[in-house]
């Protein structure tokens, strides 16, 4: 086999596995939302039958009204509860992503800097200056992307923050709220 049809073979092992991986991360996230809606949907089907039990015990309407803002209340704390672990599947499976895409850029840029020396030892004398500016463009690119990538990393970082502040100012201002109108 010639070098060039060991580097497409390569190349295409590489983009072959990075594919697998691509599906498992989406399969196993997959699963682990399937798994999660189960728990949520019995959850609220025996919250459901627990609150109706309840409100048919209340003799009179204050003692049901009552009664109804507590529960609303067990809700929305719940609630917030399921958008936070919702929110923590979706960060895992991004994370993963986001890993697998930066390592095959960086296998692509070691790769593409591999055929460039390659084609720069077959490549006509003086031609040194070309190949060096060539390197040194996919070089200020890549450290480019990786910048680009941070920043965006540190953006989710932040966001993730914020969703989980606002998750607790709100499950916070329910609990608070309840207690009030006690």
């Amino acid at each position: 086999m010639n070098a060039t049809t060991e580097q497409i073979s390569k190349f295409s092992l590489g983009n072959y596995e990075a594919a697998l991986r691509i599906a498992q991360i989406t399969l196993d996230s997959t699963e682990r939302l399937v798994k999660f809606n189960l728990e949520l949907s019995k959850q609220s089907l025996e919250d459901n039958a627990r609150f109706a039990r309840e409100l048919s015990g209340c003799t009179d309407a204050q003692g049901a009204s009552q009664r109804f803002k507590e529960l609303a209340g067990d809700a929305v704390e719940k609630g917030v509860a399921n958008a936070r672990g919702y929110y923590e599947l979706v960060s895992q499976t991004q994370g993963a992503l986001t890993q697998l895409a930066e390592e095959s850029m960086g296998e692509f840029n070691k790769r593409l800097i591999s055929q460039i020396e390659t084609l720069a030892k077959d490549a006509p004398a003086g031609s040194d200056v070309a190949v060096n500016a060539v390197k040194t463009s996919i070089a200020a690119t890549a450290a480019t992307l990786n910048s680009v990538a941070k920043s965006a990393q540190q953006v989710v970082q932040f966001a993730d923050s914020s969703v989980k502040n606002a998750a607790e100012v709100t499950a916070e201002a329910v609990k608070a709220g309840g207690k009030r109108s006690a």
